[in-house]
């Protein structure tokens, strides 16, 4: 198996491009190989992450702003700093009540957003 990352070993924040998802959501893939995906999704205020489901493994961390986070129907409100764990195929969305950003990590890495 080839572990080489898809992108360069160190990458500036302003070195990949941003996706815009629509309805105040921004996505950024930061980077990734066949094992692992690396995004950051920027969120405005009143942003919503749909609920959705997938098979890969994700966790998630607050890097800044509050959100309201559903997984497997359990609601929390996280900020700053704060981590939420979303087993595969579970469903999961979030609300977003202070403008943010998530930095997500996928195992596998998403091949649907390439």
């Amino acid at each position: 198996m080839d572990t080489k990352p898809t992108t360069p070993m160190f990458i500036a924040d302003n070195q990949q491009p941003i996706k815009d998802m629509g309805g105040g959501v921004t996505r950024t893939i930061i980077t990734w190989d066949e094992r692992m995906m690396l995004v950051k999704v920027t969120f405005e205020r009143g942003a919503i992450g749909a609920v959705h489901h997938h098979y890969h493994t994700q966790i998630s961390y607050v890097e800044k702003g509050v959100f309201e986070v559903t997984i497997n129907d359990e609601l929390q409100v996280l900020g700053t700093g704060s981590t939420f764990y979303v087993p595969p195929n579970a469903p999961h969305g979030v609300r977003c009540l202070e403008a943010g950003t998530l930095l997500d990590m996928f195992s596998p890495m998403r091949e649907d957003f390439l």
